[in-house]
């Protein structure tokens, strides 16, 4: 029977982030079967839906403590952020209340699970994140730039400017780093337009679409993610689904996306150890190959029908549990 369904995440289309592709994707898996609406919060005057799905443990918390208080017998899940699990659940009541009040919890790889509080591991489940399989870009002769790109908006967590530094680090003739992201921070979008001003090997190339964005991945020879802290991050699934290796900082979100053995790791800030790695991976034609293998691996666990059937799974799960609400049987 159809149920309503509400997606609470604090990121907009607008935003054009990773929590926002994953409330906008799990909409779309959970429409045929039900009622869903996104929004930004819930308050007592709103409509109350059957299922409440969160993102965002500090920054939903409003919402997540107003619905448990208000209909404490329906089933909350919330889903955790990076921030959450590397810092926020350590450090603010909130984000604590919120995973508490939670009748599940969702990580998007598995390696977060050693942060949560034992009691509440039981509740938790790991659902990976997807997206659809580019065919691999093929260039008609060899390219005069390798490019190795970073898709993330410039804010600390992304850590952009251990890509800038690295840009400025690379000495094989044909790399070129680009980055793709808006400046949530104008300090590092400054720094960015110095670091493209006076390096011609680095060039920022602003916010762009989501679409515009994997169609530039796609045609890049790497991707590097230098973040700090990640949940579990798209941009990780959107290279390994277009053929695309990645370089990514040596953090445990990283880790439970490419897994512990994967070649293409660097330590979280060293901009020397991700240069060498980007001189590597254009110079060694057997090493770029490893990652590609490695990540071709991977890419099973981020098919978009893997993810679709763990979500709803998940939701059937906890209709299952709780008790009859009002249901909308308008698709009786």
């Amino acid at each position: 029977m159809r149920k309503r369904i509400l997606i609470v995440s604090p990121a907009t289309a607008r935003d054009n982030n990773g929590n926002w592709q994953t409330a906008s994707r799990w909409a779309r898996f959970l429409r045929d079967l039900h009622a869903v609406d996104i929004a930004a919060g819930w308050a007592l005057q709103d409509p109350a839906p059957d299922l409440m799905i969160a993102l965002h443990a500090r920054r939903s918390a409003a919402a997540l403590a107003a619905f448990r208080a208000a209909h404490p017998e329906r089933p909350l899940a919330l889903v955790l952020t990076g921030t959450d699990l590397y810092r926020d659940i350590d450090t603010d009541p909130h984000a604590r209340a919120s995973i508490e009040h939670a009748t599940a919890l969702v990580l998007l790889q598995p390696a977060g699970l050693a942060l949560l509080p034992e009691a509440l591991r039981g509740k938790a489940r790991v659902i990976y994140q997807s997206a659809a399989s580019l065919r691999p870009w093929r260039p008609a002769r060899t390219p005069r730039y390798r490019d190795v790109c970073m898709v993330g908006h410039l804010r600390e967590e992304k850590d952009p400017l251990c890509f800038i530094r690295a840009a400025g680090l690379v000495t094989h003739p044909a790399a070129r780093l680009l980055h793709i992201g808006g400046a949530l921070d104008p300090a590092l979008g400054a720094t960015a337009q110095r670091a493209q001003a006076e390096n011609p090997r680095y060039r920022w190339l602003g916010a762009l679409s989501h679409a515009d964005a994997r169609q530039r991945l796609k045609r890049c020879h790497a991707m590097a993610i230098t973040s700090r802290m990640e949940g579990g991050a798209n941009v990780i699934i959107e290279a390994v689904t277009c053929g695309v290796p990645v370089l990514a900082s040596n953090i445990s979100g990283n880790r439970g996306m490419l897994g512990e053995d994967y070649a293409g790791y660097f330590a979280a800030g060293d901009a020397a150890a991700l240069a060498r790695l980007v001189d590597r991976a254009i110079a060694d034609a057997g090493f770029a190959a490893l990652l590609r293998r490695q990540c071709a691996a991977r890419a099973p666990l981020f098919a978009p029908g893997a993810e679709k059937a763990a979500l709803r799974d998940m939701v059937d799960n906890l209709f299952l549990r709780a008790p009859r609400t009002t249901l909308d049987t308008e698709s009786r």
